[in-house]
């Protein structure tokens, strides 16, 4: 060892690269004081990793609430008519419709299975819906319908993740995650991507549906309770005041500080904002989440109950976070996947949905909060337009054609975008790829989904990864 590495050897590692480089590589004054602001605007970012940022170009969405249908709603009973395939119930599908074909579980040759409820138009728009779904027939003007979704993923851990991250493989970043990460948080009271789940059971994908990835861990969803204490354990213990709570938080806050000046590893910004957090959540989160303030005509709206957790007293929560600042919320509800059991089941999901939907399109926009809010529903694919379970009474997974809807946020409204054939079995007319979709939803926010990337592993990785995807033009206002 020689005598230069010796002093070397107790020198922090942020310092000792500092020291080696402009000791041994020579580099110009100009040089320096580059990267001294380089670092400066490194440390910014690392001590206010949430700070709001302006797109490159002008949004017209600056939040998200995603209704996520986990399961994968029948477009077959819900929007896709198809009078053909009522017409030919009970029949095998034609050869050259199930050529390369591959269903998840039953046989491709199944019988045909006509849909279930009956349609009809609604508003000047003319959008054809089931009767299951008559509250969203009150604001058909207000939505637009895609009813040409495709999707890679025929299972549902793989289908969610791909709706919710661009990929099929876990930790990538969520939408909500990359939303966050490009426009920051107009709260600091409050996470700026919470979650809800609400269904008979969480998402098969599980947390990779609203991870960080590859991100900063300070962007990833933040998963809130129905019911009670919004998070756990947010309520101090017997015992701790807050001035011992305060004094607590400090102390270890200017030690992770010292650490961070030290290795300049962004997670523990996120460590300390995540204290932080939690310490302003205490005072904020309980009353965003206290729906009895709420007046009693917009409770019957929604069909919400104070102290009763259910879909539509979190649909009620989203807008209530949403005004608060939160930039995304996603309400996973995960009942949608209908074997068997079809009818009873879809009605079910539908009874518990339809009403809490459609008044969170008439809420945002009676408050004015429609403009700039994107409201998306769907799920991960649709059902087979074959026949699965005992007594004519179940579809497979299906993801060559399936239907989902948006409004606000720059959404035209009042469409009804794309086709699939006389079965709903493929896509015909205006194909919309889940990373159309997802590149749609960054144009909508503001940004180029071709440049709007994370460097990772020596990529600009993005998220709507590297295969071809398109703005869907016929979606914007």
């Amino acid at each position: 060892m020689s005598c230069q590495d010796h002093l070397y050897r107790n020198i922090p590692p942020r310092s000792l690269a500092r020291r080696w480089f402009l000791k041994e590589c020579g580099v110009g004054l100009g040089s320096i004081a580059l990267g001294q602001l380089a670092a400066a605007g490194i440390a910014q970012a690392a001590a206010d990793p949430l700070a709001i940022k302006r797109p490159p170009m002008r949004p017209r969405a600056k939040n998200v609430i995603f209704l996520f249908m986990a399961g994968a709603p029948s477009h077959l009973e819900l929007f896709d008519n198809k009078p053909q395939l009522a017409k030919f119930d009970g029949t095998l599908p034609p050869p050259e419709l199930l050529k390369g074909y591959r269903a998840a579980f039953i046989n491709p040759n199944s019988k045909l299975l006509g849909p279930k409820f009956k349609f009809a138009k609604h508003g000047q728009s003319g959008a054809e819906l089931s009767e299951l779904l008559p509250h969203l027939a009150e604001v058909a003007d207000d939505i637009a319908i895609v009813k040409s979704m495709v999707t890679d993923a025929f299972n549902h851990a793989p289908g969610q993740i791909l709706m919710s991250t661009g990929s099929q493989q876990f930790g990538k970043p969520s939408l909500g995650a990359w939303t966050l990460y490009g426009l920051g948080s107009e709260t600091q009271n409050l996470p700026g991507f919470v979650v809800f789940s609400t269904g008979k059971k969480g998402p098969s994908g599980g947390n990779s549906n609203w991870g960080s990835g590859y991100l900063p861990t300070v962007y990833q969803g933040v998963t809130f309770r129905t019911s009670g204490d919004p998070v756990l354990y947010l309520s101090n213990p017997n015992g701790v005041d807050d001035k011992l709570q305060r004094d607590s938080l400090d102390a270890v806050n200017a030690l992770n500080r010292e650490h961070l000046n030290e290795v300049g590893d962004p997670e523990i910004a996120t460590r300390i904002n995540s204290f932080e957090m939690a310490y302003r959540m205490q005072a904020e989160a309980p009353d965003a989440i206290d729906i009895s303030k709420e007046p009693e005509h917009v409770l019957k709206m929604y069909g919400a109950e104070p102290g009763k957790p259910s879909f539509a007293a979190t649909c009620l929560l989203a807008r209530r976070l949403v005004e608060r600042g939160v930039r995304f919320v996603e309400i996973f509800h995960e009942a949608w996947d209908q074997h068997g059991n079809l009818v009873h089941d879809i009605r079910d999901n539908c009874q518990h949905t339809d009403q809490a939907c459609a008044a969170l399109v008439k809420d945002l926009k009676q408050r004015g909060l429609l403009d700039d809010t994107l409201v998306i529903w769907g799920g991960e694919f649709g059902r087979t337009p074959m026949v699965q379970g005992g007594g004519n009474d179940g579809r497979d997974h299906h993801p060559n054609a399936f239907t989902m809807w948006l409004a606000g946020g720059g959404v035209k409204p009042g469409v009804t975008l794309g086709e699939s054939d006389d079965f709903g079995f493929n896509v015909t007319k205006d194909r919309v790829h889940v990373h159309d979709l997802h590149a749609t939803i960054l144009h909508l926010l503001g940004f180029d989904p071709l440049r709007f990337s994370y460097k990772f592993q020596g990529l600009d990785q993005r998220l709507i990864g590297v295969e071809p995807a398109k703005v869907v033009k016929e979606l914007l206002a």
